[in-house]
């Protein structure tokens, strides 16, 4: 029997840059797939309780996935709809508003002109300049737009038929995935599905609780220090922090907006230290204990796998790319060959004699 090639470092290091760059290169081309399926994964995951429990209580199979299915429809629905009256609410502060920000523009021009000796007449060609090359702008993108909401609708179609089949052909995908191995590695196999299962349960319920604490602990403290449009603002910064380290500063920006325009000052001074308060306990207290536990990956993995994810699938990657890396970490845990992936990949192991610095 011939003995196996063993090729040199540079070349082991070169094959493996290139095959990470074609699966990248593969993962955004299929990105209309690989989006809705993984999605698909996770809520499927998610409700496979639910569709068993359906299943011992005499439901057929079909209609317990289409149960299930409906289920996590209802849920985003009342979200949606949730969200849809508090935006209808805010709209009816819009003439409000209006009249709020031309008063404050009006003000900032006086200021320029006092300042810097720029008469109004002067400001206000400026500002046409600008806003033509602007509005110019905004109609070249409408049908960038309009392609982007039809594919959004193409995503949710394909997401909401993989996950009924998922649900639906469990047994059959599981049966596959144990026919690609021996006898002797099946329950190797069995544990990782498990492991992962019970990572991406972990996770999403983490989300989930999470969302709640920081609705919670915003929208109180909101509404104490008496600012408007508390709960519209807590749910958004609740719901936009799903994005690791971005979301919430952005939820902070749209909030300090609104309530420069409704409010005073102070007040959009206190929504600053408010967000970066709730960050700050997010990242160092509710994250660690309930969500980072459970996935088991560092912070530098963690934005690296964000920005990878932003960068093939846009921002729906910089969610799925945290669950989806920590897959790859329960992988390499088991398969020989990959312990240090799982190394770079998980938390820091403290020992207990003295750390090599």
């Amino acid at each position: 029997m011939a003995s196996p090639v063993k090729l040199a470092f540079y070349a082991r290091v070169a094959l493996i840059l290139l095959g990470l760059a074609l699966i990248l290169l593969f993962m955004y081309l299929g990105r209309t797939i690989f989006i809705p399926l993984f999605f698909a994964f996770l809520i499927s995951i998610l409700l496979h309780p639910l569709v068993v429990w359906l299943e011992k209580i005499h439901f057929p199979r079909v209609l317990a996935s289409l149960v299930a299915l409906l289920v996590f429809v209802v849920f985003i629905g009342g979200l949606i709809y949730f969200f849809s009256k508090q935006v209808a609410k805010f709209s009816k502060e819009l003439p409000h508003l209006e009249q709020k920000f031309s008063q404050k523009f009006q003000s900032i021009q006086q200021g320029i002109s006092d300042k810097y000796h720029i008469e109004s007449d002067e400001q206000m060609n400026y500002i046409g300049k600008s806003a033509n090359g602007f509005v110019n702008g905004i109609a070249n993108s409408l049908a960038t737009t309009f392609v982007g909401i039809a594919e959004f609708i193409i995503l949710t179609i394909f997401f909401l038929v993989f996950t009924f089949f998922m649900l639906f052909h469990r047994r059959l995908l599981m049966q596959f995935l144990f026919s690609l191995f021996k006898d002797d590695e099946r329950n190797k196999v069995r544990d990782i599905t498990s492991q992962i299962r019970s990572v991406i349960n972990s996770y999403v319920l983490g989300l989930l609780t999470e969302m709640v604490i920081l609705i919670v602990l915003i929208f109180s403290t909101l509404s104490i220090m008496g600012i408007k449009f508390a709960l519209l603002m807590s749910v958004m910064a609740a719901v936009l922090n799903i994005i690791p380290y971005l979301g919430i500063y952005t939820a902070l920006v749209i909030s300090m907006v609104i309530t420069l325009a409704n409010g005073t000052s102070g007040q959009a001074l206190a929504i600053v230290i408010v967000f970066l308060v709730a960050h700050f306990v997010d990242a160092n207290v509710i994250l660690p204990r309930i969500v980072g536990g459970r996935v088991k990956m560092n912070p530098f993995i963690t934005i690296i796998a964000v920005l990878v994810g932003h960068l093939l699938w846009g921002i729906p990657g910089m969610f799925l790319f945290i669950p989806l890396t920590a897959i790859i970490r329960i992988i390499s845990e088991q398969v020989h060959g990959l312990e240090p992936l799982a190394i770079i990949i998980g938390e820091e192991k403290r020992t207990n004699g003295t750390d090599n610095k």
